[in-house]
């Protein structure tokens, strides 16, 4: 009996314990095929993370941005136990993310998933491939034609408020003032609601977005809050949930309040033209991407309310931090390069010939120069530097075998220093944006907007509203940067941020 028993025992313990063996096996080949590509030393359980300790915020980008050029083209390092190979050679950027095999994100957008659910941002497969084909006609040009009021009218109040700061001798920090700037765009555009961020400190929605994004950034550099339960059992998880019922609020009740106009309209109840109600929200006479979506769908009924919200909440998400980045480091660099900013002057003049007039299409078209500063500003300091992908199956990049599942991360501001495409890649040139100096150029050198299929949607919304914004201010100023490049540091975390904000003296051109 007590042989049977020891067999018996002994049955049941491989049953349990050869599942994990066989595990450890794996694992322990994977890692060994990793670590062939080369990268910093890694230990057991904190992989490669050690070299963050003790470090704040703001230093943590320099230190990705050395251990990147020590191993330039592809390395590869390890989040605890996760490892991820990083590459920056337009090459191996086209072989991941220029076909729609690899179009599934990395897993640290999953800290976005509460708030933004299945959007395009984080969504993948058929759905992603679905929602994208419905989403794209709202971006079509006569779409883009209409927000330019939107541009133009926030843009005018922008340059008033920073009128109060023109020829003081002091500079200010023209971040706050542009992110404001770039949400009340947003919303118009995204929903068709008027915020009033730029002149309403008290408005609750407004407060919300900063709060979530602030709380997004907290946990992705606290990884002990990257476990969902110790997350929602910490403060910053209250104040997440709490900012998050804010802000889901806001955007049913703005989706129901579209609809029931749409409905109104379709029926023929309405008293004229629904837009020109004016209901809480402060709904003006303008289709918005919301509007766009909900009429797209009347045909052919595929998205639930519950989709839209999330690919509104992920128009917003995506459209206000990265243009702010976009817009205030370009009058950084143009304050720092009085030379190419006379020159976009004299393009502004020749343009508006002294009016004072919004920016319509066919200004903003003109704005050639203009169009070449924010494209090289983006080179140099890409809004969002790095982004990554999950492997849908196995790759060879640089001659180093990469299995399926495997994140790599794509270090687009590392891919846009390569001195092949850019010579001299830290100047201010925007000559490199010439048509007869990007016409030769590998398509995967630059990639601000990312690219291939699951580029930026967003993207010509994205240079129209930063030249038009732009513009209104160099059309009234001359800026000239408190802080030099060397001065000025960079603090990235999901967006690539000025450290304590970008600070111009501004003098006023009339």
């Amino acid at each position: 009996m007590s042989e049977l028993f020891t067999i018996i025992c002994g049955v049941v313990t491989f049953l349990i314990f050869a599942p994990l063996l066989q595990w450890c096996v794996k694992r322990v080949q994977y890692a060994q095929i990793i670590d062939k590509i080369p990268g910093p030393k890694a230990y057991p359980l904190i992989g490669t993370t050690y070299a963050f300790f003790g470090r704040k915020t703001h230093e943590i980008f320099y230190i990705i941005d050395e251990r990147t050029r020590r191993y330039p083209n592809i390395h590869r390092i390890w989040t605890g136990m996760t490892p991820e190979v990083r590459i920056t050679k337009a090459e191996y950027v086209e072989a991941v993310i220029g076909a729609s095999k690899h179009i599934e994100k990395s897993r640290g957008y999953k800290f976005l998933s509460e708030w933004l659910g299945e959007g395009l941002l984080t969504s993948k497969g058929e759905r992603w491939f679905k929602h994208r084909k419905l989403i794209t006609p709202t971006f079509h040009f006569n779409i883009l034609n209409g927000f330019c009021d939107v541009f133009g009218e926030n843009g005018s109040i922008l340059a008033k408020r920073l009128d109060a700061f023109a020829n003081t001798g002091q500079p200010v920090d023209v971040y706050p003032f542009i992110t404001k700037a770039a949400l009340d765009i947003i919303c118009e555009t995204a929903m068709g609601v008027n915020v009033n961020a730029q002149t309403d400190d008290d408005n609750e929605y407004v407060k919300a977005v900063y709060a979530l994004s602030e709380l997004f950034l907290e946990r992705l550099v606290r990884p002990w809050l990257h476990p969902d339960m110790f997350f929602k059992l910490s403060q910053y998880g209250h104040d997440f949930d709490k900012a998050l019922g804010v802000l889901h609020g806001y955007t049913k009740q703005v989706i129901r309040e579209r609809k029931e106009a749409l409905r109104q309209e379709q029926i023929g109840t309405g008293n004229g033209d629904p837009a020109e109600k004016k209901d809480v929200f402060g709904v003006k006479k303008r289709l918005a991407f919301l509007d766009l979506l909900l009429q797209g769908n009347e045909e052919n009924n595929q998205l639930t309310d519950e989709d839209v919200r999330e690919e509104v909440d992920t128009f917003m998400f995506e459209g206000h931090d990265t243009t702010t980045a976009g817009m205030s480091w370009a009058l950084f660099l143009l304050g720092l390069h009085p030379d190419v900013q006379d020159k976009v002057h004299q393009e502004l003049d020749s343009i508006f010939a002294g009016s004072d007039r919004p920016a319509t299409m066919k200004d903003l078209n003109e704005m050639k120069l203009l169009e070449r500063c924010l494209k090289e500003t983006l080179r140099i300091f890409p809004s969002v530097a790095f982004f990554g992908r999950t492997l849908s199956e196995d790759i060879t990049l640089g001659g180093y075998h990469i299995p399926a599942r495997t994140i790599v991360g794509i270090q687009a501001y590392h891919v846009h220093r390569d001195e092949r495409f850019f010579p001299d890649p830290e100047k201010f040139d925007p000559d490199r944006f010439l048509p007869e100096n990007t016409e030769n150029r590998h398509p995967y050198a630059y990639i601000p907007f990312s690219a291939g299929p699951r580029n930026c949607i967003g993207q010509k919304f994205a240079l129209l509203e930063e030249k038009s914004l732009v513009s209104a201010v160099l059309r009234k100023f001359k800026v000239r940067s408190a802080n030099t490049r060397d001065e000025q540091r960079i603090n990235h975390e999901l967006i690539t941020r000025p450290k304590d904000g970008i600070r111009l003296y501004l003098e006023r051109r009339d």
